[in-house]
C-alpha cells in the first residue's frame, strides 16, 4: 500500500525550491512587504497557517495506512489514532481473520470515509481562496489611496510664484503618495496571488495522497465484500452456529432483506398515494353527476305543472275543435236532407 510519506517529500521539496529562488529576491521582497505590513503580514500568517494544515491532512493517513497494513497482516496496532477507519476499527474489533462485508456496508463506509475527506479539504480550499481575496483587497486598497492622492497632487499644483523648480520639487515629493499607494496594492497582490498557487499545489498534492489512500482501501474492502447471499440449507455446512462470521452473515442477509422489504413498502405507498387519488378523482365525478341529477330533479318538478296545464289546454281544445266539426256535420246533413227533398 502506497504511503503518505512520498507526498510529504513532494511537497516538501516544492517549498525548498521555492525558498532557494525567493533567496535572490529577498531585498525586494522585504520593501514589496513594507508597502503595507499590516495587510501582508496578515496574508503571510494565512499562507504559513494554510501550509501546516495542509501538510497536516496528508500526515494523518500515516496511522490510517498503518493500520490498514497491519489488519491485512492480521496484526494492527493500536487504534488510538485512528481518524478516518475509526468505524471500520470498531466494525471489525479482534475479529481480523473472518472479516466479511456486505455491498450495503461496503457503500456506507465508503461514503463515511469520502465525506471526512472532503471535510479535511474543504479548510485548505478556504485558505486558497482567503489569500486571493486578501490580494484582491489590497489591490483595491492602494489603487483607492493612490487615486486620491493623485487627486490631492494635482490640486496642490499651482505655478503662481513662477518657480519651475519648486513645482517641480513640490510634484515630486506629492507623488511618493500615489506611489505608495500603487505599491501598496501591487505587493498585496503579489504575495496573494503566489501564496495561493503554492497552496494550490500542496492542496492538489494532499488530494492526490487522499485519492490514493481511498482507492487502495476501496481495493481491499472490495475483496472482503460479500455479492451472493446466505442460504438456510448451506448455513450449517458453511458455518457452525456459535461462528461470528456466520452470525456477522445472517446479520448482514436481515439487513438487506429490511432494505428490500422497506424499498417494498415504499413503492406500495406510492401505489396507494396514486389509487387515494384517483378514488378522490372518482368521488369529485360522483358529486358532480349527483349535483346535475339534483338539478333535473329540480327542472322535472319546475316542468310539471307546465305540461299539465299543456295537456289540459289541448284536450280543451281538442273538445272544442270536435264540438265545432259535429256541428259543421249535421249542418252539412241538413243541408243534404233539404236538397233531396227539395229535388222529389
Amino acid at each position: 500500500m502506497s504511503r503518505p510519506r512520498r507526498f510529504i517529500l513532494r511537497m516538501a521539496a516544492f517549498l525548498v525550491v521555492l525558498a532557494v529562488i525567493a533567496s535572490p529576491l529577498a531585498p525586494g521582497l522585504w520593501i514589496a512587504f513594507q508597502y503595507n505590513p499590516g495587510l501582508n503580514g496578515l496574508v503571510l500568517g494565512i499562507f504559513l497557517i494554510g501550509i501546516v494544515l495542509i501538510f497536516r491532512q496528508v500526515v494523518i493517513l500515516g496511522p490510517e495506512t498503518h493500520w490498514l497494513e497491519g489488519v491485512r497482516r492480521h496484526s494492527p496496532p493500536s487504534t488510538d489514532r485512528l481518524r478516518l477507519l475509526a468505524p471500520l476499527a470498531n466494525m471489525i474489533g479482534n475479529d481480523l481473520g473472518q472479516v466479511s462485508l456486505s455491498a450495503v456496508t461496503l457503500r456506507s463506509l465508503l461514503d463515511s470515509i469520502a465525506s471526512r475527506l472532503d471535510e479535511q479539504r474543504d479548510m485548505g480550499r478556504y485558505f486558497v481562496g482567503l489569500l486571493i481575496f486578501l490580494g484582491l483587497l489590497g489591490t483595491f486598497w492602494g489603487l483607492s489611496h493612490a487615486v486620491g492622492s493623485m487627486g490631492e497632487v494635482i490640486r496642490s499644483l499651482s505655478m503662481d510664484g513662477g518657480d519651475a523648480n519648486a513645482a517641480f520639487e513640490k510634484l515630486k515629493s506629492g507623488m511618493e503618495a500615489p506611489l505608495g499607494g500603487m505599491g501598496m496594492a501591487f505587493s498585496t497582490s503579489l504575495f496573494g496571488l503566489a501564496g495561493s498557487l503554492i497552496l494550490g499545489f500542496l492542496d492538489l498534492q494532499a488530494g492526490q495522497a487522499q485519492n490514493a489512500f481511498y482507492n487502495e482501501l476501496e481495493e481491499w474492502l472490495a475483496s472482503q465484500t460479500q455479492l451472493g447471499s446466505v442460504s438456510a440449507d448451506e448455513a450449517p455446512t458453511t458455518a457452525p452456529a456459535a461462528s461470528p462470521a456466520y452470525v456477522r452473515a445472517v446479520l448482514e442477509r436481515t439487513a438487506e432483506r429490511l432494505d428490500e422489504l422497506t424499498t417494498a413498502i415504499h413503492a406500495s405507498h406510492k401505489q396507494t398515494l396514486v389509487l387515494t387519488e384517483l378514488v378522490a378523482l372518482v368521488t369529485d365525478q360522483l358529486r358532480a353527476n349527483q349535483s346535475m341529477i339534483t338539478h333535473l330533479g329540480e327542472t322535472d318538478q319546475q316542468l310539471k305543472p307546465i305540461l299539465t296545464r299543456l295537456v289540459e289546454e289541448t284536450v280543451i281544445s281538442r273538445d272544442h275543435v270536435t264540438a265545432e266539426l259535429k256541428a259543421e256535420l249535421r249542418l252539412l246533413a241538413r243541408t243534404l236532407s233539404a236538397s233531396v227533398d227539395g229535388d222529389s
